[in-house]
């Protein structure tokens, strides 16, 4: 398909779109995360925006949707190198609450960037088409990637650095995967994020389209990050008062609860709850999204301070492969009303709360419940 010619499902290829970017984040980490125990942090990082920078080029160059997926593949795989090695910068320093609270600032920025996102990406299509936001998104990436190298120090000394062999990276991989309460936690991150990956693919349909927001959307999306910031921003707070273990099973809890209730009040207004509860619901939902991801990640990454990179990899890999099923399959299902997204994130919801609170074994053998 000429991407100048209708396509047959609009709104699925917007879905693939987004979705195969974070496709090629789960495989690239695979590859960055030992790469960067090996070799270090800081080419990781230049190899990964290196490549982002061929996928914006082909993206730009795209003439058909096949090759403009190739293209968000290639964004994705060289964007899992900063995502994922700056996880593993971080254990390198810190461990425990006090990582899960840098890892909140850092993810509060993070998620505070689609604040500017849809309102930027509006004005500079006022000025250049879309084939010029990819040559943007490279410029940008080049800048970034010269700011990374004059400021940020490496923090893998060579002396901690490994030299993998088929059978380490065995017995790394088998550590991780043998790790009951560390797989559960990445399950769950993995369920969550597959929420969020579908909030995204929807979105600008159902706020836009469906609520008849028009050229209000941007401001609205924008409203809902910020809560999110706000969500990550106060984490790092609260996670050093109560925990992480507690503050994980009261978000994951009032997530589910909320998204109930939804359902409830959807089914009663025939599929169209009024705007406003649906605001409401959102911004309790994305709060609780927001508390998460940086909690579940740390409670994941906590007992393999020794493997960072690789444990990174693994964690967000076997995180994200889920994620991505399950937002294109929330996504596949949206029919202009919010209950095939209020159902994914109940049952996701669900078995998310189930897996931090099913009995697990911990480093030591001993057993913890919720």
């Amino acid at each position: 398909q000429r991407l100048s010619s209708p396509a047959p499902s609009v709104f699925l290829n917007r879905t693939a779109v987004i979705s195969f970017i974070f496709l090629g984040v789960a495989f690239g980490q695979l590859f960055f995360g030992p790469f960067s125990d090996v070799k270090g942090r800081k080419p990781a990082i230049y190899i990964g925006f290196s490549i982002f920078i061929v996928g914006c080029i082909v993206s730009a160059l795209a003439e058909s949707l096949s090759v403009m997926l190739f293209g968000r593949l290639l964004q994705g795989f060289g964007a899992s190198a900063p995502r994922i090695v700056t996880v593993a910068i971080i254990r390198d320093r810190y461990k425990g609450k006090e990582m899960a609270r840098i890892l909140s600032l850092i993810m509060t920025l993070f998620i505070l960037c689609p604040l500017f996102a849809p309102l930027l990406g509006q004005l500079l299509l006022s000025f250049i088409d879309w084939r010029g936001v990819f040559a943007f998104l490279a410029t940008l990436a080049s800048i970034s990637c010269g700011w990374f190298a004059i400021r940020q120090a490496e923090t893998l000394k060579p002396e901690n650095r490994q030299h993998y062999s088929i059978e380490q990276l065995r017995c790394c991989y088998g550590e991780v995967f043998r790790h009951k309460a560390s797989m559960s936690y990445i399950f769950a991150l993995g369920l969550i994020f597959g929420c969020f990956i579908s909030f995204l693919s929807t979105s600008q349909q159902l706020l836009q389209v469906t609520y008849q927001l028009g050229e209000w959307f941007p401001l609205q999306f924008a409203g809902l990050a910020f809560v999110m910031g706000i969500a990550s921003f106060s984490n790092s707070k609260l996670v050093t008062r109560f925990g992480l273990r507690p503050l994980v099973i009261l978000a994951i809890s009032t997530f589910f609860l909320s998204s109930a209730l939804a359902l409830i009040a959807a089914y009663y207004y025939a599929g169209l709850p009024p705007y406003i509860l649906m605001v409401i619901y959102l911004v309790i939902a994305l709060f609780c999204i927001g508390l998460l991801f940086g909690n579940l990640n740390s409670l994941a990454m906590q007992p393999f301070g020794h493997i960072a990179g690789l444990a990174a990899s693994i964690v967000g890999t076997f995180s994200t492969l889920p994620a991505v099923a399950i937002g294109m399959l929330i996504g596949s299902l949206f029919d202009n009303s919010v209950i095939p997204i209020l159902t994914g994130f109940i049952i996701c919801g669900f078995l998310a709360l189930v897996c931090v609170l099913v009995p697990v074994e911990r480093c030591d053998g001993s057993k913890t419940t919720g």
